[in-house]
């Protein structure tokens, strides 16, 4: 263990030397024993040497522009290993920054632990305006899974160990850790110290589903003449790809995956439902929602996107309250979905008959029809892009690439580029998840490469990327191989919007024919402009052979793209024409 060696007075006069440590070693300490190996964060006071420590410590310390995309890196960073990742920022607006990262990763499920120097207790209790002054504890408590606060060294070890086994027990999520300035230079007996220390012992036990539950599924599935099995961000983030995979080709079940499940199957997997998702929810009369909610992203489990014939769901869900939350579930299985998976399938193995081949046809079919008609408008090679014939590039790189990791958000740029990429390995989609926030852009491709060496491709709209464009100078600094590629229209939806009044810029609309290239340029990253479809396949994949941080300006029509993409009737718009 580290510590601060120090000579001490004892005894009245006596010499003795004794090994002290400190807050600031306790911290990495814990860190370690559990298995941390990186922080992401913004320095500042009261946390500057606790990173500086940390990495002369042998962790790895990705210093951010901006603590929300720190925080994103360490949402995404939990999402790719199981263990919770670790976000560092100061007190007050540092702390805020990193919040809405926390909050985020809440309701993705990803496990993370926010980790914020804040004032003193003493001071903020009593409201006499400290330095960045804010009861962080109380307004992190509503927007995060659990939330602590260490007050002595000695608990240090305690406050870590909980934090982690909070964030990644039974449904993952975000926990927030508030360390009081003061906590730092508190000093304790090094080998008081690393007694204090806490190795978590199996942070995320199997909850083993019941067998009354698991006969249940299986019946129902058994009768079912149109059975779907939707995959969720949850079975991607479950690892257990063998078991699912091999429970859908036993069983011959087609499945739908969600966008960030997308590769735990291949997309051109013989049962994949994908380019036939709305005749899939329409027609199917049996769902199994294998870690996938039925929120907004899945229409609520009803209306016109479900169709009128009756279903019945079953899901896998590790938190029993998920149950009933919009529809009724016929058959509910609780358990990590790994041991629920692995039971169903022993089932399936046990003794099962096929769906119905007219199932398996109807499916087939409309699948056909519709990747002919998409192909068309890939192959369209026209300047200024539109969106399709930029993604028909991109789909080619993905397939010639497949261990490549895709992080995508935006509008047009997001919703189109779903249902175009095609992914073959799982865990390789990572976009905005369950809220649709924007910004998650940089952070996530930032963490992808760090935690996986995979070269990351980033594929941003014009607006999403301005969330978090100044991570570029991140990328350019950690040398990191990620190419960017920003769908540029010149602004978000599109960018022909105008001012009636002639006095400004319409409010959806950016600096015409903005060159974000010479944005990496200046920080010694390649910028590379291209405006054909050949042009931006040639760029990506001279990009990720190099490895080298570039960044990719594609000119997109300015027309091109629609309203708020797929979700434009959650965009209301005014019936009321104001008087002259």
């Amino acid at each position: 263990m580290s510590a601060v060696a120090q000579m001490i007075d004892v005894n009245a006069g006596a010499d003795a030397e004794q090994e002290l440590t400190d807050g600031f070693h306790l911290v990495i300490d814990a860190l370690k024993l559990n298995g941390i190996e990186t922080i992401y964060g913004v320095p500042g006071i009261p946390i500057t040497d606790l990173g500086r420590m940390a990495q002369a410590e042998g962790l790895r310390v990705i210093s951010f522009r901006h603590e929300q995309h720190a925080g994103n890196a360490a949402a995404i960073a939990g999402f790719l290993t199981k263990k919770p990742g670790i976000c560092l920022t100061v007190s007050a607006p540092g702390f805020l920054n990193g919040l809405t990262a926390l909050a985020n990763a809440t309701t993705n499920c990803f496990p993370m632990i926010l980790i914020s120097g804040s004032s003193e207790r003493e001071i903020v209790d009593l409201q006499q305006g400290d330095y960045e002054e804010m009861d962080q504890l109380a307004i992190a408590k509503p927007l995060c899974k659990a939330a602590f606060r260490v007050l002595h060294a000695e608990d240090i070890g305690i406050g870590v160990a909980r934090a982690i086994r909070a964030a990644v027990s039974g449904r993952p999520g975000g926990v927030y850790l508030d360390l009081p300035a003061k906590l730092f230079s508190q000093v304790v007996d090094a080998e008081k110290g690393a007694k204090s220390l806490v190795k978590v012992i199996d942070p995320a036990p199997a909850q083993l589903p019941s067998p009354a539950s698991i006969t249940r599924a299986l019946d129902v599935l058994k009768g079912a003449k149109r059975p779907l099995i939707i995959l969720g961000k949850g079975a991607a983030y479950a690892q257990a790809d063998d078991e699912i995979r091999s429970f859908i080709e036993t069983s011959g079940i087609p499945f739908l995956p969600m966008s960030m499940a997308k590769g735990l199957l291949p997309d051109n997997h013989e049962l994949s439902a994908g380019a036939a998702r709305s005749t899939v929810l329409k027609d199917s009369d049996v769902v199994l929602l294998v870690g996938a909610r039925l929120n907004w992203l899945l229409s609520h489990g009803k209306g016109k996107t479900w169709g009128d014939a009756p279903k019945q769901f079953i899901q896998i869900d590790i938190e029993p309250k998920e149950m009933d939350s919009n529809v009724e579930i016929v058959a509910p299985v609780v358990g990590d979905i790994g041991s629920c998976i692995s039971a169903l399938l022993d089932g399936v193995k046990a003794g099962w008959t096929a769906p119905p081949s007219e199932w398996i046809e109807t499916i087939k079919a409309r699948k056909d029809v519709n990747i002919a008609k998409m192909s068309q408008r890939l192959l369209k090679n026209s300047t200024p892009m539109d969106f399709h014939s930029a993604l028909g590039a991109l789909k080619q790189v993905i397939k010639e690439r497949p261990d490549a990791i895709l992080v995508n958000e935006g509008a047009n740029t997001l919703d189109l580029a779903r249902g175009v990429i095609d992914m073959y390995q799982p865990r390789k989609r990572l976009d905005v998840g369950t809220w649709g926030v924007m910004g998650i852009g940089m952070g996530f491709a930032i963490a992808a490469a760090v935690e996986t060496g995979k070269p990351v491709l980033a594929v941003e709209g014009d607006s999403a990327f301005g969330f978090s464009g100044m991570e570029v100078e991140t990328i350019c600094r950690y040398n990191l191989p990620v190419c960017v590629v920003i769908f540029n229209n010149n602004g978000i939806y599109r960018g022909l919007d105008t001012d009636p009044t002639g006095r400004d810029p319409g409010t959806t609309v950016f600096v015409k024919n903005s060159r974000y290239d010479l944005m990496m340029e200046a920080f010694g990253g390649v910028g590379v402009n291209v405006t054909t479809p050949d042009e931006l396949k040639r760029a990506v994949d001279e990009a990720m052979n190099s490895g080298k941080p570039t960044l990719i300006n594609a000119v997109i029509d300015p027309a091109a793209g629609s309203e708020s993409g797929n979700i434009g009737s959650l965009n209301p718009q005014s019936v009321v024409k104001k008087k002259s």
